[in-house]
């Protein structure tokens, strides 16, 4: 451990900033607040359409239990697993996105993105973003002084990040590419990398994106509805002029828990990727506030856990703290923009918050991994505190 740890600890606001509580109460409030959401935005449809008004907050309760469990599994889980497991995590992610396109996956509105699981469907390109961040931390510590001084050494994890993005692509699941590769690319950075070699990887990441919005239809269509919703409302904007009424019915207070009207059949996917609109509508303008605020507490405290970490030494904790963060704060901020209208409709779900088992138990295994290298670090730093106590000569003796 570094010498200077001790005394970085007692900077002025990270001496104060308590991370581990602020990530653990953040991310059960989000917990709490999705569970009562998916009650209010699903009971009407469930009903209507499968008989029974509880289905989803049933199941959305089951997942968030074994959520939970693993969380739990996953602080008591030693960093340095995740380090020596890099290459078999690695085989793990390339492995589903390669079985999910074999008749094992499940196709549901045009994209195959599920392999079905026993009481469950799981959403394999959340499997595959935990893996492949681990094992890319796992690279950067090895290989950093590659990483830093030669072009190969760049290039050899954008090259794994191409074949996963193209497991992607095929699926197709823009959103969970786009979310993997800026995650990654943003923990490279942080790792040390010059700014000016990420540049030709921008542009080239830029015209690729331009590619696939016009070579595919339903992208582009996306993109024009995107720039103009109100244009064709009943078709290509659809989902969008009706999330923003839902943000324009909440105004200040919201309408009032439960009384959302666009729920009704009006917004698509209401208790999956448009929730944050259905909590506009019902809590105003305060509640999404509230929403924003606990993410942006959950993601400092992160990024706080991943700085602490890399000053006492801990360099692979560290980077895979960044990364796991950089995961649920870039999702969290697509979905929410795509809500508002800042970004086109990418179909991913708000972390911690909207329906489905598989994007809430890998949320919950994120934190405990982030609780985890918390802990390590406190231990290690504990352990450092004693040593120097032992080591301190006593104060007058026998003589």
């Amino acid at each position: 451990m570094r010498s200077d740890t001790l005394v970085q600890d007692r900077s002025p606001w990270l001496g104060e900033l308590q991370p581990l509580p602020a990530l653990v109460i953040s991310a059960a409030a989000l917990m709490v607040i999705g569970i009562v959401m998916i009650a209010s935005a699903s009971m009407d449809m469930a009903s209507e359409t499968l008989g029974n008004s509880y289905h989803y907050v049933i199941r959305q309760l089951l997942f968030a239990a074994l959520g939970c469990a693993l969380a739990l599994v996953a602080v008591n889980v030693p960093v340095a697993w995740w380090q020596r497991s890099g290459w078999l995590l690695l085989g793990i992610g390339l492995l589903v996105l390669v079985l999910v396109l074999t008749p094992l996956g499940r196709t549901v509105n045009g994209s195959t993105r599920w392999i079905p699981f026993g009481l469950f469907n799981v959403q394999v390109s959340e499997v595959a973003k935990l893996c492949l961040i681990a094992y890319l931390a796992g690279y950067v510590v090895r290989r950093r002084e590659e990483l830093l001084n030669t072009w190969p050494g760049f290039l050899k994890p954008l090259v794994v990040l191409g074949v996963a993005s193209v497991l992607l692509v095929i699926q197709p699941d823009f959103g969970a590419t786009v979310v993997l590769v800026t995650a990654a690319a943003g923990m490279i950075f942080l790792s040390g990398v010059r700014l000016s070699r990420f540049l030709p990887l921008i542009a080239v990441l830029v015209v690729l994106g331009v590619v696939l919005v016009l070579t595919q239809p339903y992208r582009l269509k996306r993109v024009v509805s995107y720039l103009d919703p109100w244009k064709d409302q009943f078709d290509s904007g659809y989902q969008l002029t009706q999330s923003l009424i839902a943000f324009g019915r909440g105004e200040w207070a919201g309408v009032g828990l439960g009384n959302s009207i666009q729920k009704l059949f009006y917004l698509p996917e209401a208790h999956t990727d448009f929730i944050f609109a259905i909590i506009a509508e019902e809590f105003g303008l305060f509640g999404s506030l509230t929403v924003l605020a606990l993410f942006a507490v959950l993601v400092v405290s992160g990024l706080v856990i991943a700085r602490r970490a890399e000053r006492a030494g801990m360099e692979f904790g560290a980077c895979f703290a960044y990364g796991i963060t950089l995961l649920i704060g870039l999702q969290a901020g697509i979905n929410m923009a795509v809500s508002t209208g800042l970004l086109p409709t990418k179909g991913l779900t708000l972390p911690l918050v909207s329906y489905g088992g598989s994007s809430l138990m890998i949320s919950c295994i994120c934190i405990g991994v982030l609780a985890r290298i918390e802990l390590e670090r406190l231990d290690q730093a504990r352990v450092a505190r004693e040593g120097q106590g032992s080591r301190r000569p006593r104060r007058g003796g026998a003589s």
